[in-house]
């Protein structure tokens, strides 16, 4: 590569970034640092989850250095997602949707750090089908990143060569980065736009794993007086080892069931009390709001 082609890179690097600089917002979290936020239509800021409390007072600052105050309108842990809703932001035009991403594709992320820009690029390292969060949420797409943005990074947004739109970053178990897809993001703003929140599936019951020579399972440790578990019949010291006729192996994989999409369902949960396997019909609730 000739160094004006190594310069004509950089600088198209620099113009995507700068270009998507406008819609970026930074805000100081609970956790006493810094992470991004970013327009997603309609005057509402998306950002990660896990970089807001409920309750907490929101000040963003806008890439013209201007400060706002936010209102939290939601959250949904499942796909960590934020939903925010400044005072007086500009009402700067959405990022474009970005086509079909692949292994190798250029990724780049851009944040905002009181006001300043902040830019890195990498590679698409993986893409994957729709997978399950930990929480129970649906992604639409495993994309993860080989790119060496820090948390100032968090809840920013992640665009191709042309400078559309991939998703959000967020950072997975080991820091490892990764992007919530934009059509997940999506479902979960118009969900918190109508709710506040997304609906999870809710058992009303404490779990522990237990391994038992080849046997795994969930213990049940404590019981919600108006949970469905208790209002099922499980009982104290129960083990679960199945879900419609599916083995589980410990508590995570109860937790990856209990989805948006699992409340109100009812299901089969092969359970083992006092040596003896039986079946108990439970119908899933909604998780309070806490």
């Amino acid at each position: 590569m000739s160094d004006f082609n190594l310069s004509a890179f950089s600088d198209a690097i620099a113009d995507i970034a700068a270009a998507a600089a406008p819609v970026t917002a930074s805000f100081a979290t609970h956790q006493h640092r810094t992470a991004t936020a970013f327009h997603w239509r309609d005057g509402y800021f998306v950002t990660a989850e896990e970089a807001v409390e409920a309750g907490e007072e929101i000040e963003l600052t806008l890439f013209s250095g201007d400060k706002v105050k936010a209102e939290l309108v939601g959250r949904d842990p499942s796909t960590g997602t934020a939903l925010l809703k400044p005072t007086g932001a500009p009402d700067v035009p959405p990022l474009a949707k970005a086509g079909s991403v692949q292994p190798g594709n250029l990724a780049i992320a851009v944040g905002n750090s009181d006001g300043a820009t902040l830019a890195a690029f990498g590679t698409v390292g993986e893409v994957g089908p729709a997978w399950r969060s930990m929480r129970g949420g649906t992604i639409d797409r495993r994309i993860n990143l080989a790119v060496n943005a820090g948390g100032r990074f968090e809840g920013g947004p992640v665009l191709d060569a042309k400078g559309a739109l991939i998703g959000m970053l967020l950072f997975g178990p080991r820091r490892r980065a990764l992007v919530m897809p934009y059509e997940t993001i999506e479902r979960a703003v118009a969900t918190l736009r109508e709710k506040g929140h997304v609906a999870r599936g809710y058992l009303g019951a404490g779990l522990h794993p237990i391994r038992s020579g080849d046997s795994h399972g969930a213990m049940v440790m404590s019981l919600d007086d108006n949970g469905p578990a208790k209002a099922a019949g499980l009982h104290l010291g129960d083990i679960i080892v199945s879900w419609n006729g599916e083995a589980v192996h410990g508590p995570r994989e109860l937790i990856r069931r209990l989805g948006p999409d699992s409340a109100g369902a009812s299901v089969t949960l092969g359970v083992v009390r006092g040596g003896e396997q039986r079946d108990v019909v439970l119908t899933i609730g909604e998780k309070p709001l806490s």
